[in-house]
């Protein structure tokens, strides 16, 4: 999912001025206790995500990225304590089930009715009494990103993935709902539920790939950088990277596998212990404004949750970017990557395959 998938390419965080330092160049206290604390994918720290926040809250916010949304929830588990974090639906439970997350309150989220309902009613988000875990922000896909004359008309399957005349030519992303996921369908194993006995199923179609690949990552760029080269030939990637290939003019095509892309959102969770709540509130506020959701979609061609982000884009524009105005369009013929019973049996099991086991 990203993100990824962002959900996921890695990206400078932007390098503002810390309220410390600045205090100190004015001569006034230091204070942060008046600077919101966000914890994102790499890539979603974008000035243009949030414009109305920055000109009412000037360096109000200390942004932190991660690569990967399991590695975010371990380092909040272990005590590094954000306000706001983004990670994927998929996890929202597991955040939930460690007690580190606060409801959101819809009553105070000025756009809350613009979020399309396939998003806004997700189950694993309700918190009761108009509150919910998390709030949708951002939609995308993980599919093959190939190039078109280096892969002569491939079978539309994720099978690309594990062909084995593109060896050491292949990358794919080091992800539990990313890989593994993929590899659960191909082994006719949902995903989502397995036995041991379809886990193993899973290890063995994982283990098949693995002399193929050149790399695991969620580094995108390095990612682009390879296809663009043409050492890689065929990746795992989200919407973000064949949108930058394709400015580039590199030939490349983002596939739409017969046994579906994946489908994943994200948004933004309120931690527990959160000491700046309206800042936490003004942000998300200004992140669902419908310039906002169209700089996401413009950047990235990644899908926003508002309504009104995508009544923004041109319809030439969308089309261009693969993105139907309706995420229940693309629904129905993707694989929307929910929550796993069996996460961290599969992670445990991703690593020790990853490492020749």
């Amino acid at each position: 999912m990203k993100h990824d998938h962002q959900r996921r390419f890695v990206r400078p965080a932007s390098r503002a001025l810390t309220a410390v330092a600045l205090s100190l160049s004015l001569g006034l206290p230091a204070s942060a206790a008046d600077k919101l604390t966000y914890f994102t994918w790499s890539g979603y720290e974008l000035p243009e995500f949030h414009k109305t926040f920055t000109a009412a809250h000037p360096d109000g916010v200390d942004i932190s990225v991660f690569g990967d949304d399991d590695d975010a929830f371990t380092k909040v588990k272990a005590g590094f304590h954000p306000d706001l974090a983004h990670p994927c639906y998929d996890k929202v439970a597991r955040w939930n089930k460690e007690g580190l997350l606060q409801p959101i309150d819809t009553a105070k989220i000025k756009n809350w009715d613009k979020i399309f309902p396939v998003f806004r009613n997700l189950p694993d988000i309700q918190a009761g009494d108009r509150k919910v875990w998390m709030v949708p922000w951002d939609w995308g896909n993980t599919s093959v990103l190939y190039r078109t004359d280096l892969v002569k008309s491939p079978k539309q399957s994720w099978n690309l993935l594990w062909d084995k005349q593109y060896a050491g030519r292949i990358a794919t992303i080091d992800a539990v709902h990313d890989t593994p996921v993929v590899a659960a369908l191909l082994a006719g194993v949902s995903p989502f539920d397995m036995t041991p006995e379809q886990l193993g199923k899973v290890a063995d179609k994982l283990r098949e790939q693995r002399p193929l690949v050149s790399a695991y990552t969620t580094d995108m760029t390095s990612v682009e950088q390879s296809l663009a080269s043409g050492q890689l030939v065929a990746a795992m990637t989200w919407n973000a990277s064949a949108v930058a290939l394709k400015k580039q003019g590199v030939p490349v095509e983002f596939m739409k596998p017969k046994e579906g892309m994946l489908t994943w959102a994200c948004g933004f969770v309120m931690l527990k212990d959160a000491k700046n709540t309206d800042l936490a509130y003004d942000f998300i506020n200004s992140r669902l404004e419908a310039e906002s959701g169209k700089a996401l979609i413009e950047n990235y061609g990644y899908g926003a949750s508002t309504t009104s982000a995508f009544a923004a884009v041109p319809k030439e524009e969308l089309e261009n970017l693969q993105l139907p105005p309706d995420p229940e369009a693309m629904l129905k013929s993707t694989v929307f990557t929910g929550p796993m019973k069996q996460n961290d049996d599969l992670a445990k099991m991703f690593e020790k395959v990853k490492a020749g086991g």
